[in-house]
């Protein structure tokens, strides 16, 4: 397995020093870059598209939560773990998703527990998935539209696997390896799919519905559900996890 690459981000010069020595001690993981403030960091994330950030909730130019949404919105896959000497951001970090909220000072074992994680997660092959999910859902007619810069495209509703949020833009992935970017947002693609079969699982994911194979945990309250036809992951957050079980009972 490649290395798990790293960007850390803090305006403290001894807090990044005492990050990098327990990235180099973790078995796995690369550092690959690091950023005083949260400017130098989104630009590193936009050239570099690290595996892991660790990022400070109070930064200059932009905080470590406007960071977040950034990233988000950037690549969703991204993994992100908040350090901070207070606890009252923990609930603002895990709307961007964190993986995990560090409170400085923290013990090294501890964040190396959070590192085994995520390994654990990108090793993961042989997950024991979380209860499957057993309703046929109707399959989805009709073609969809989308506006890029080029003009507009026309794609078959039945071949769409996953549409996400990436680099800014709102990327479709269908059957066959295709992908297909547009300018609509997210909630305007939504709008015009058929919910039987496209389920907002998250932030920046659609899903289709009947290509789900199986679902498994990633950090707190947050899972992964993978799909048939495609690499490309979907996040499920744990309150939509709970209303796609009651969609399948």
């Amino acid at each position: 397995m490649n290395p798990i690459t790293v960007i850390i981000a803090d305006d403290d010069t001894g807090m990044r020093l005492i990050e990098r020595k327990i990235i180099e001690k973790a078995e796995g993981f690369s550092l690959i870059a690091e950023a005083h403030d949260g400017e130098e960091l989104i630009r590193l994330v936009e050239e570099k598209r690290p595996n892991v950030v660790f990022l400070d909730v109070e930064m200059p130019g932009k905080t470590g939560v406007e960071c977040g949404r950034l990233i988000q919105d950037l690549d969703p896959s991204i993994i992100m773990i908040f350090a901070t000497a207070h606890d009252q951001y923990m609930g603002d970090a895990f709307e961007v998703y964190a993986f995990d909220y560090l409170i400085k000072p923290f013990k090294v074992e501890r964040v190396l527990q959070t590192m085994d994680r995520i390994r654990e997660r990108f090793l993961r092959e042989n997950d024991t998935p979380l209860p499957a999910l057993r309703r046929p859902a109707s399959q989805a007619t009709g073609r969809l539209m989308l506006r890029h810069k080029d003009g507009v495209s026309f794609l078959d509703m039945n071949d769409i696997l996953l549409i996400q949020r990436e680099d800014r833009s709102t990327v479709i992935y269908t059957e066959g390896d295709g992908r297909y970017m547009t300018s609509d947002t997210l909630s305007e693609t939504e709008a015009r799919l058929d919910p039987q079969v496209f389920f907002r699982c998250h932030k920046s994911y659609i899903i289709n519905l009947n290509k789900i194979t199986d679902i498994t945990p990633y950090g707190r309250w947050t899972y992964i559900v993978h799909l048939s036809g495609t690499k490309q992951d979907a996040l499920i957050t744990h309150e939509k996890y709970e209303e796609l079980e009651k969609m399948f009972s």
